[in-house]
C-alpha cells in the first residue's frame, strides 16, 4: 500500500476512534456525590396533643411551709438528725411533732418516731408515736433505753399497710433525759427470727432544740 494512502487510512481511523474516547472518557468521570441527609423539621407545640403530660421534676424532701397546701405536711426546721414536722391548716395554727428515720447497722431505713408535747399538768409531758416494720413481732414489745438507764418496755397499738404502730408516752423525768442524753437504743424483734433482736439508735443531739420549737409551735393549736 502507498505510504500516502496509509497516511490518510490512519488519520481516518484515528477520527472514527476520537468519540469512543470521549465516550470512554464520560463513563469514567465520578458521579457528583448525592446531597446530605437532613434532618426532618421539628413538630410544632400545635401538633402536641394538650391532654399529654410533659413530666415535672420532683421536688426534693418534704415542701417548706410558704409551698404547702392545707393538709399537707411540710418542714419547719432541722435540729441535727430531727426534723420538725408541720401540718398545714387554713387558720395557720398548725401542729408540728418532733421526727427521726432510723436506719439498722447495715444503714437500711427501718422505722420512724415523732415526738410532741403534750398539756402540762398531764402524768405524761410528751408523747410519741413509733412506727416498726410490719415483720415485727408485736408479742416482743417494743424497749427504749437512753444511754445507761435501765429500758423501759412499750406494747404496739395496731397495724397498717405502712407498719406497726406504739403509741408512747414519756413522764417527765424521761423526758428530761432525752434532753440530757446523747443516744436512745430502740429494740425491736423481726418475726422470722424470734430469737434475734434489731436494735436502733436514736440521736438524742438536737433534741432539747427541737423539742422547744415544737412546743412553741403548738402553743396556739387547738386539743
Amino acid at each position: 500500500m502507498p505510504k500516502t494512502f496509509q497516511a490518510i487510512a490512519l488519520s481516518f481511523s484515528l477520527l472514527l476512534a476520537t468519540p469512543a474516547l470521549v465516550s470512554a472518557q464520560t463513563v469514567e468521570t465520578p458521579a457528583t456525590e448525592p446531597a446530605a441527609e437532613t434532618a426532618p423539621p421539628p413538630v410544632p407545640d400545635a401538633a402536641v396533643p394538650n391532654d399529654l403530660s410533659m413530666g415535672a421534676e420532683p421536688a426534693p424532701g418534704l415542701p417548706q411551709q410558704a409551698d404547702a397546701t392545707v393538709g399537707q405536711t411540710y418542714l419547719a426546721g432541722s435540729f441535727d438528725k430531727w426534723e420538725q414536722r408541720c401540718v398545714k391548716t387554713e387558720d395557720g395554727a398548725d401542729p408540728c411533732q418532733l421526727y427521726q428515720l432510723l436506719f439498722d447497722k447495715e444503714g437500711n431505713s427501718v422505722a420512724e418516731i415523732s415526738v410532741f408535747d403534750l398539756p402540762a399538768g398531764g402524768k405524761a409531758a410528751a408523747g410519741a408515736t413509733f412506727m416498726a416494720p410490719l415483720e415485727t413481732l408485736l408479742t416482743a414489745n417494743l424497749r427504749i433505753g437512753v444511754d445507761a438507764t435501765k429500758e423501759r418496755i412499750y406494747p404496739f397499738a395496731f397495724c397498717t399497710r405502712a407498719g406497726c404502730v406504739a403509741r408512747l408516752g414519756f413522764t417527765a423525768e424521761e423526758l428530761a433525759s432525752f434532753k440530757k442524753g446523747i443516744k436512745a437504743v430502740l429494740t425491736i424483734v423481726p418475726a422470722a427470727a424470734p430469737d434475734q433482736v434489731v436494735q436502733l439508735e436514736l440521736t438524742l443531739k438536737g433534741f432539747t432544740a427541737g423539742f422547744e420549737a415544737v412546743t412553741k409551735a403548738n402553743a396556739g393549736v387547738t386539743r
